[in-house]
């Protein structure tokens, strides 16, 4: 089209040529081409100079009309892909972006400046940190507690982190038809109870195992596998598998439909933080001034992982 717009400005096959960079005969060989393809001679090549013809005439309009098209969308695209490009990439487990992100984010007025890394949903504990530090996103929203297996990393003073609320690993099981769950804590000598467990080097099981620890009263578990998500967990637990410990969001519409109990009084619950984590150096203006904004909305639950 950008060929034809120039033969109709210049009226000459080797001028019209020279305008697009190229050979004479190519550019006669596309201007054939698109006869051929409207069904129709375009061009009489018996005036001088030469002139278009009806359809000619006809044909250069649409020509354009759609080049004008092409360019004003082109840059529609690209403000768009700037707008993309500056918004500000967070990498998320799938648990807090299914229970907590959006609100949070509608809540504190930060969703339109924020890109969410769908890959991040596989992601495993440290592979987060490891996201933060090769690019791959600017933020991490996580579940945090000082027991994490790769807590050491966060204390070499390369990350800032901010707390944004308070969350509970709550035991559940399926409920058993006089509304009791079929599986709970302590267990007995004997008969373990099986447990839906968290995957090893993720942001939960360290937090469940350290707060059995911490209570001092034996358990009998026994862990049938793992899970990175905690949405597996709950298919799972909901299938009567075993008991699982499940963030206290995901359990309240559950416990209000009697389809999950409480396996265990609330000296079993796993208190935690969600937190946002970046680099203690920041790879772009927006993000600190972001930062900024955030640490002074969660003044009170702010909180580093260095003294710096």
């Amino acid at each position: 089209m950008e060929d034809f717009m120039a033969l109709a400005r210049t009226r000459h096959f080797s001028r019209a040529a020279e305008l697009q960079h190229v050979s004479q005969p190519t550019f006669s060989r596309r201007i054939k081409l698109l006869e051929e393809a409207m069904g129709a001679t375009l061009v009489n090549r018996q005036t001088l100079p030469l002139s278009l013809t009806p359809a000619g005439e006809a044909f250069v309009e649409l020509c354009q009309r759609v080049t004008r098209d092409v360019r004003d969308t082109r840059g529609k695209i690209a403000d768009m892909q700037a707008e993309v490009s500056a918004r500000i990439s967070v990498g998320s487990t799938q648990g807090l972006f299914s229970h907590f992100y959006q609100g949070w984010a509608s809540e504190v007025d930060v969703a339109e400046r924020l890109q969410l890394n769908l890959k991040a949903t596989g992601w495993v504990g440290e592979q987060f940190l490891d996201a933060l530090d090769n690019g791959e996103c600017d933020l991490v929203l996580c579940y945090w507690h000082p027991d994490l297996p790769w807590g050491d990393r966060l204390s070499r003073g390369d990350y800032r982190t901010i707390t944004l609320a308070r969350e509970w690993l709550v035991p559940v099981s399926v409920a058993a038809e006089n509304g009791q769950p079929r599986f709970s804590l302590p267990g007995v000598a004997g008969q373990t109870v099986p447990l839906i467990a968290y995957h090893g080097r993720g942001f939960l099981q360290s937090a469940i195992e350290a707060h059995l620890a911490r209570t001092r009263q034996p358990v009998n578990l026994l862990p049938l596998n793992e899970n990175t998500q905690s949405a597996s967990v709950k298919a799972l637990v909901k299938q009567g598998y075993g008991m699982g410990w499940l963030p206290s969001r995901m359990t309240e519409k559950s416990e209000h439909f009697g389809s999950l109990a409480r396996a265990g009084d609330n000296r079993w619950d796993v208190p935690l933080d969600i937190r946002l984590i970046r680099l203690r150096e920041p790879r772009s203006v927006d993000l600190l001034t972001l930062w900024k904004t955030l640490e002074s909305q969660h003044a009170e639950h702010q909180d580093t992982v260095t003294s710096g």
